[in-house]
């Protein structure tokens, strides 16, 4: 397995990720169409290799950048999108999704009628939004025009970001003919988010304030 590794500075790329993914693409691109002949050594022979992508593996910031769902605000769950129950604090003003996910719970659940514990009062009746199929999610991009590359590539907005939606571009991604067949496109680092959720849990626990932001 060969894994390619892009590091393009100390700074992160943003949204201008592809323009450094741009020669990744068009590689996995031929060798998806024609192939590169490759030997094999327990033949003694030579056949024709064809490649394909099989996922991304990056952490929630990270997916947002490849996916390019921005993965801010209430719409930053990426499978529920505007069907999530995402809300404002009050205080904070930050997004929480406290009690949003209830719905994925089977029907019978003992959480789902916990009028206590959760928010007081509520019982969740709801059940999950459908997923989005890959043919789906493409025509729904593709209506966002071309890939814009370079410094102007983070600069566009589309109609209706942050309430219907949260697309800042078509990924170059879906290029790849075989991208929207993938059941699973970008997957998830666990053992990396579960490191950045203690440390942010322990250092607010022991109060260190040179980890605090």
């Amino acid at each position: 397995m060969f894994l390619s590794t892009v590091i393009p500075g100390p700074s992160s790329p943003g949204w201008n990720i592809d323009v450094c993914l741009r020669p990744l693409i068009d590689e996995l691109a031929q060798l998806w169409s024609s192939g590169a002949l490759t030997y094999d050594i327990s033949r003694k022979q030579n056949f024709l290799m064809r490649v394909t992508l099989i996922w991304t593996i990056n952490d929630f910031p990270a997916y947002g950048m490849l996916s390019f769902w921005s993965t801010h605000g209430k719409l930053a769950c990426p499978y529920c999108m505007k069907n999530n129950k995402a809300f404002t604090l009050a205080n904070g003003g930050k997004a929480s999704f406290f009690y949003c996910h209830h719905r994925f719970l089977p029907l019978n659940h003992r959480y789902r009628k916990n009028r206590k514990d959760f928010f007081v009062g509520r019982v969740e009746k709801d059940v999950a939004s459908p997923r989005l199929s890959g043919e789906e999610l493409l025509d729904v991009v593709s209506e966002y025009g071309d890939i814009v590359f370079g410094l102007q590539s983070g600069k566009q907005k589309f109609s209706g970001f942050g309430l219907p939606h949260n697309w800042v571009k078509r990924s170059i991604f879906w290029e790849l003919p075989y991208w929207k067949t993938n059941l699973l496109r970008h997957n998830l680092d666990v053992m990396h988010i579960e490191k950045n959720v203690f440390e942010n849990i322990f250092n607010t626990v022991m109060d260190v304030k040179e980890a605090q932001g």
